[in-house]
């Protein structure tokens, strides 16, 4: 302290070499003293003159204070002075006084001293380290540096930033400090650090910084904040603020539901302090920035959808029609609810429906409406209501119909109680202010915009100009007020409207050329050699008469388009028409009004141009150029090519129609197709009820045989009257009643294999008859021919088998009911049980050969559902591709299993029908040692004949 005191007290003897002098030393001090102390009081010196002597201490001491910054780390009190120091030599400080000599180099001092401390990297790196430090006074004074530096040279700095590792990481700690100046100067400078570098900005988003900027707006009210949501609404607009990354993030995040509370502004008519109306301002700017018709049509769509799902946009339709409101942030709100709703349809439908809070209500759109026509409201205000009524009609048909209804007789309102968009726009496009008329016509050419059903309704409108005098149509009320010489920016509104009106509406080109005054009209104002003031309406008319002969039908005979053509080339002259019709595209305000859709303009002369207005000027402009030096023949030959395509359109239209056509039958078959399986599934589930019973009696059929085995073991049941080989009589009873329901499941079976056939038939007579019809269907190969063929007459075979088996049934029912007869006959001559054991005999030997054939007669039966089966796969087949013959094949491979299956469980039926006929010897046998008559050993022997070898069997058998 006694080194400065010196230092100081010696400055009076020469200003500036006693200055310089001082500050000399006072870096040597820092540079060589070994003591702390000495170096932070030197530093603290430096300091207290940087203000004052920015420019000496910059050049002189900068070195050494980056040299305490590397090695004096550990002590934050020189680390804060240094810092101090270097930001009073950075930052250009409009508010310090500086001496006169000085004035004209502080504004190019900052940028000069920054360059040189960002000219070693690693001093911004060190800068960024300093910046983890807790400590208040190393903190605080390093974000200010940080930030004057970005203010100086904000691409270097940020590109150096963004190299350096966690860089940005380190800068948004900042934000969650629990000292308000740190965090707020940390706004400010991730806002100079955000500013036009996208990287920057992605990083900033993905380290949640939209999460603890709505926390901080939150915390400190909202709209009713101070400058420190100020601040954040700036930095939100530099992160959002076309970064397509960064909205989608915000909109995915579900930031946008939290930004409903900032408009709950309530209708009170006080509280508006300076300060709310900027943050309602930046606010309703940042909703703005989500759905600005710049961003991606995709990304607009998805804002605009969850703003109106969240209520975002009824808070700022509440707003719109609340009392009390500054006309800047009421004209804001307007432009806000304009790009919330243009293009988007529920949202358009939502704002059609909201009404002001009046006795009676009225819709919103007629409240801003007469806002728009009313020449003693402000100028800016207009074009937002005119902007809002553009964004409404933009992409909505359904509002551009309503519009043009409450102009059409049947729906004005008789009582003129209620007052309608449509007769306000009418007012407003023939009343005296030219700016009302503009305003007024672009707004009508706005309900029309490619949408040619309104087109021709509004024909039908019609306009009672005066009592007594009959009503004239809205078109031809257009064209009067055009002839009458009215003012220029009232004429341009109207040619807008009618060449918006008349494009690609031939039915409107034939109204208005029916007029006869209007074409000559049009050529004489284009054929005048006018002033400049007057050469945009002369291009205007220029290109209204092109329009009329580019959309020409060629109804009225008088003005088709080569008559049009040839008085443009006696009147005008084709090259002097095409001039002036190029006068519109040149003018200086036509590119401004090409921009943007939104009405910008700085006074109400320079409201000239429509946004929509000029894209149609640059589709027509060519093809009006075309259309005027095209010859007749070319005109003829068009005109074929159109009929040509007219026809060809029709042809394609016959054969949709055909295919159409086709698709139903189609449909149709496949539905009978999905019936026919689902009745064959029916079909194959009772088969297989049928196998299961066949199965169960095959059993029974075991069981008996094996209780014969122990009967024939036991020779005393032969006088045990009241059994026959183990069988009560009712079980008797039972398998008679079990072979009768066989007989009849047998019956049922032939039914249907009858019905099958049938069903067969008839699909080869619709296979005939589809083929007859088809004359596009392919040819059937000879091997699919021969294929069927076989598989026809193995059909047959199999059912001439069929035939033989059902005759071999019958047989054997006759012969067992002539057994049952000669057994009732030997009655009262043979003891019961004999002739119980006789019966049970030739029964069980019965009802197995009609099981055998009961069996051989379902298989056969699933056979041939098999083949018909096959049938319709090949009738689909030979309809539809070329893979018949594979499929045909394997189901043949199928079938010869399934015979070979057959034939071997016949044979094996057979092997146990001789093992029955064995056991009819023994029982024989046993009858003759009992010593019956042998009449009934004929009849025994006439079931059936054994030959010597099973004799020979049998009698082993009786030995044993």
């Amino acid at each position: 302290m006694n080194f400065l005191r010196g230092v100081m007290g010696g400055q009076s003897a020469g200003p500036q070499h006693t200055e310089a002098e001082t500050i000399q030393k006072l870096c040597d001090r820092v540079a060589s003293s070994t003591l702390l102390d000495d170096r932070r009081n030197a530093v603290r010196a430096l300091k207290s003159l940087s203000k004052k002597y920015r420019l000496e201490v910059g050049i002189q001491a900068m070195e050494h204070l980056i040299h305490v910054l590397q090695t004096d780390r550990s002590d934050s009190e020189i680390i804060g002075y240094a810092l101090d120091t270097l930001y009073n030599v950075i930052a250009n400080d409009d508010e310090e006084e500086v001496e006169e000599n000085s004035t004209r180099q502080s504004d190019d001092l900052g940028s000069q001293f920054t360059e040189i401390f960002i000219k070693q990297q690693e001093n911004v790196t060190l800068l960024l380290s300093l910046l983890e430090e807790f400590d208040f006074h190393v903190r605080w004074p390093g974000v200010k540096l940080l930030t004057s530096l970005l203010k100086q040279l904000g691409p270097q700095v940020q590109q150096i930033i963004l190299v350096s590792p966690m860089g940005v990481s380190r800068l948004m700690d900042l934000l969650a400090d629990s000292r308000e100046v740190i965090r707020n100067d940390g706004v400010l400078l991730l806002q100079a650090l955000t500013r036009s570098n996208g990287a920057i900005q992605k990083i900033v988003a993905f380290e949640n910084a939209f999460e603890r900027l709505l926390d901080i707006i939150t915390e400190e009210g909202n709209s009713d904040g101070g400058i420190v949501v100020e601040d954040c609404l700036i930095l939100l607009q530099n992160l959002l603020k076309n970064n397509n990354s960064n909205q989608n993030f915000f909109k995915e995040g579900s930031y946008i539901q939290r930004m409903k509370p900032w408009f709950e502004v309530g209708d009170e008519n006080s509280g508006w302090s300076a300060q709310k109306v900027t943050n309602l301002h930046l606010m309703l700017q940042l909703v703005r920035v989500l759905v600005s018709p710049n961003n991606p049509p995709g990304a607009t769509s998805s804002c605009q959808k969850a703003m109106c799902q969240c209520g975002l946009l009824q808070q700022l339709c509440t707003i719109l029609m609340a009392t009390g409101v500054p006309a800047d942030i009421l004209t804001e709100t307007i432009n806000t609810v304009s790009e919330v709703i243009r293009g988007s349809q529920v949202n358009q439908d939502y704002f059609a429906s909201v009404n002001a809070p009046s006795s009676p209500p009225r819709p919103a759109i007629v409240v801003l409406l007469m806002s728009m026509v009313n020449e003693r409201q402000p100028f800016v205000l207009r074009c937002a209501v005119l902007y809002c009524f553009q964004c409404f009609l933009y992409k909505n048909q359904k509002g551009q119909g309503e519009i043009v209804s409450t102009l059409l007789p049947s729906t004005i309102d008789a009582t003129g109680n209620s007052v309608s968009a449509g007769q306000l726009l009418c007012g407003g496009l023939f009343s005296t202010d030219s700016l009302s008329n503009w305003c007024a016509a672009v707004a009508l050419a706005h309900a029309l915009q490619e949408n040619a059903t309104q087109k021709e309704q509004l024909l039908r409108v019609q306009l009672a100009t005066s009592i007594g005098n009959p009503p004239v149509s809205l078109l031809q009320q257009c064209t009067n007020i055009l002839s009458q010489g009215s003012k220029i920016q009232t004429r341009v509104g109207l040619l807008m409207l009618l060449c918006t009106w008349l494009s690609n509406c031939p039915i409107a080109v034939t109204h208005f050329l029916h007029n006869s005054a209007n074409v000559p009209f049009l050529t004489g104002q284009i054929a005048e050699n006018l002033g400049e003031e007057e050469q945009l309406v002369q291009g205007l008319c220029a290109l209204l008469l092109g329009i009329s002969i580019y959309f020409n039908d060629n109804s009225l005979e008088n003005y088709v388009k080569e008559k049009l053509k040839q008085l443009i080339e006696k009147r005008i002259g084709k090259e002097n028409f095409i001039e002036k019709l190029g006068f519109i595209s040149k003018h200086e305000l036509y590119s401004r009004a090409s921009q943007k859709p939104q009405p910008n303009f700085p006074s109400p002369e320079c409201m000239i141009f429509d946004h929509e207005f000029t894209k149609l000027v640059k589709e027509l402009e060519g093809a009006i150029t075309k259309a005027v030096y095209k010859s007749s023949e070319e005109d003829q030959k068009e005109e074929e090519v159109k009929k040509t395509l007219e026809q060809h359109d029709s042809i394609v239209t016959h054969y949709k129609n055909v295919i159409r056509e086709q698709d139903l039958q189609l449909d149709e078959l496949k539905q009978q197709v999905s019936t026919l399986k689902c009745q064959n599934e029916q079909l194959q589930t009772a088969v297989t009820q049928q196998v299961s019973q066949i199965q169960q009696h095959k059993d029974q059929y075991n069981l008996l045989k094996v209780q014969l085995a122990k009967e024939n073991q036991q020779p005393s049941s032969y006088s045990d009257g009241t059994q026959v080989n183990g069988i009560q009589p009712e079980e008797i009873g039972r398998l008679r009643e079990e072979i009768e329901e066989l007989k009849s499941n047998q019956e049922l079976l032939k039914n249907q294999l009858a019905e099958k056939d049938s069903l067969i038939e008839n699909l080869k007579a619709s296979k005939t008859s589809s083929e007859t019809n088809e004359q596009s269907s392919a040819i059937i190969s000879v091997g699919d021919s021969e294929e069927v063929s076989e598989l026809k007459q193995e059909l047959a075979t199999l059912k001439s088998r069929l035939n033989s088996q059902s005759a071999e049934i019958t047989s054997l029912q006759a012969e067992k009911q002539e057994l049952l007869q000669k057994t009732e006959a030997y009655a009262s001559s043979v003891p019961v049980s004999e002739e119980s054991e006789t019966t049970a005999a030739k029964t069980t030997d019965v009802e197995g050969r009609l099981s055998a054939l009961l069996q051989e007669t379902i298989e056969l039966k699933s056979e041939v559902q098999a083949l018909s089966a096959e049938k319709a796969s090949i009738e689909e087949q030979l309809a539809s591709s070329n893979s018949t013959i594979a499929i045909l094949h394997n189901e043949k491979q199928q079938l010869e299993g399934a015979m070979k299956d057959s034939k071997k469980e016949q044979d094996d039926l057979f092997m146990l029908l001789a093992d029955q006929d064995q056991k009819i010897l023994l029982l024989k046998k046993k009858l003759k040692e009992a010593g019956h008559p042998s009449e009934e050993e004929d009849e025994l022997e006439s079931v059936g004949q054994p030959d010597d070898e099973e004799d020979e069997d049998v009698e082993q058998q009786d030995h044993v």
